[in-house]
């Protein structure tokens, strides 16, 4: 079963950026999907972005459209999660986590999860 640890949260005001990384060990990367989730205090785990197993077709939820970029680098184990003009509402622990399927898919596909990275965003 692949291992996934995150890394990269921290502290940043409201417009800065911050990069995710996932690494993944344990076996082969490449044959599943990748998502990013983010669940805020007093509320329920969102999906917040997908990438398919080739890195070839992505999703974003709505609210992270167009300041959010997810990507991977299969030959480094890595699944990436660009924030930019980070606000309030974004604050939230981040995790990654691996589909059972290659392409994208809906939540309950996501079977084996990292432990999450806090982000927290001032105003």
């Amino acid at each position: 079963q692949v291992q996934l640890v995150e890394s990269g949260g921290g502290l940043v005001q409201a417009g800065g950026s911050l990069r995710l990384s996932c690494a993944a060990s344990g076996r082969t990367f490449s044959n599943y999907a990748m998502g990013w989730f983010r669940q805020a205090p007093g509320k329920e785990r969102e999906l917040v972005g997908q990438i398919t197993w080739s890195g070839g077709s992505t999703y974003y939820a709505e609210s992270v459209k167009g300041r959010f970029t997810i990507s991977r680098d299969n030959a480094r184990n890595t699944v990436y999660l660009q924030m930019n003009s980070l606000k309030p509402e974004d604050t939230a622990v981040y995790y990654c986590a691996a589909a059972r399927t290659a392409y994208i898919t809906v939540v309950a596909q996501y079977i084996n999860w990292g432990q999450g990275t806090q982000v927290t965003v001032s105003s």
